[in-house]
């Protein structure tokens, strides 16, 4: 479990950044401070979209409206029985109007 640095950790830390850094850590503690802004900003930006694309979905249904009705696919046309593996009739039937149909046109 992390738990906060005690302050000979934090002194230790300090003299171990003036070292690394010296002059410069000034500068180097700006540039965290514009990244976390930044990284802060762009979670900001995430979670606002997020909202606005929620609210968009629920101004889509309202809640007087009725769901589109599904379109239910049709019966597939057997052309023998599923269960006997015998032939169809009416697949017959229908098949030699189809080839009837267009010779006498």
């Amino acid at each position: 479990m992390m738990h906060m640095p005690t302050l000979p950790m934090m002194v230790i830390i300090a003299v171990f950044g003036v070292l690394l850094f010296g002059k410069r850590l000034p500068e180097v503690g700006r540039s965290l401070g514009k990244g976390i802004v930044e990284f802060k900003k762009g979670i900001r930006g995430i979670d606002d979209e997020v909202d606005e694309a929620a609210n968009r979905q629920a101004s889509r249904t309202l809640p007087d409206e009725k769901p589109a009705p599904k379109q239910v696919a049709a019966a597939p046309q057997y052309k023998f029985d599923p269960y006997t593996g015998k032939p169809i009739e009416e697949a017959k039937a229908t098949e030699e109007h189809e080839v009837e149909e267009p010779a006498n046109r």
